[in-house]
């Protein structure tokens, strides 16, 4: 695995996906970052991050995601390598909040944000950007975040993590083909309030209970409704309310 460590940037992402463009990158290519300026997060929202204390990452993943019906795949591979490597440290009641949020309790820890390349020879070049709290302890004005080390009541080497996840992440991969529908069926188990009702709120801000049944292959979210019926929702189109 190649590792470029950096003390400080706008976004790991946008870095990562500017040095692929030019480079013919080797496969899980890592960029970390002590601070970054303009983190990004699931429709344009900001990942704010205290410097130092925290885990900034972005993977290049090549040879993986081949159309818009694979790309959802690498979501559920790297929300589950995250989360079997926070297990292997002994952090608690771990759950995905859709798509891919990381929980402990009721609190999110990490997010994963995904951004896909179209190159010229058809070939998807897909860039996996982890932000995960692990020893900031400042929460003030972030009422649903959590880390590592509030929660454990201890720090962590978060510099052996990026290894950590990336190898689980190749694991996965290896054995996707073989082993996929375990891996979904294990995703699924993993939801944050599955099975139970919920509030949510649509585009137009109307609130409405329902409870979460599944997700689609594409990774829309399968929601029961109090009419009985079942309703797919893309990440735009709804908002947990917890």
């Amino acid at each position: 695995m190649k590792l470029i460590k950096l003390d400080a940037i706008d976004s790991t992402n946008d870095f990562l996906k500017s040095l692929s463009s030019q480079d013919e990158l080797e496969n899980f290519t890592v960029v970390t970052a002590e601070n970054q300026t303009k983190g990004k997060g699931q429709m344009g929202a900001k990942w704010q991050s205290e410097s130092g204390k925290n885990l900034i990452m972005s993977a290049l993943v090549k040879e993986f995601v081949f159309n818009n019906e694979h790309v959802f795949n690498l979501s559920i591979i790297a929300s589950l390598a995250v989360i079997e490597v926070l297990k292997s440290f002994d952090i608690p009641d771990l759950s995905i909040k859709w798509p891919n949020d990381i929980m402990s309790y009721n609190k999110k820890i990490g997010g994963i944000l995904i951004e896909n390349t179209l190159k010229s020879d058809g070939r998807i070049v897909s860039v996996v950007g982890l932000g995960l709290n692990v020893n900031q302890t400042n929460f003030e004005h972030l009422p649903n975040a959590s880390s590592l080390a509030v929660i454990c009541k201890t720090e962590f080497d978060k510099d052996s993590l990026p290894y950590l996840i990336i190898e689980k992440i190749k694991q996965r991969i290896d054995l996707w083909e073989t082993n996929s529908d375990v891996f979904r069926k294990e995703y699924f188990n993993s939801l944050f309030r599955k099975g139970i009702p919920m509030p949510f709120k649509n585009t137009v801000n109307q609130n409405f209970m329902g409870i979460i049944q599944g997700v689609s292959p594409n990774g829309k979210i399968q929601i029961l409704l109090e009419d009985d019926s079942v309703a797919e929702f893309e990440i735009k189109e709804i908002q947990m309310l917890y």
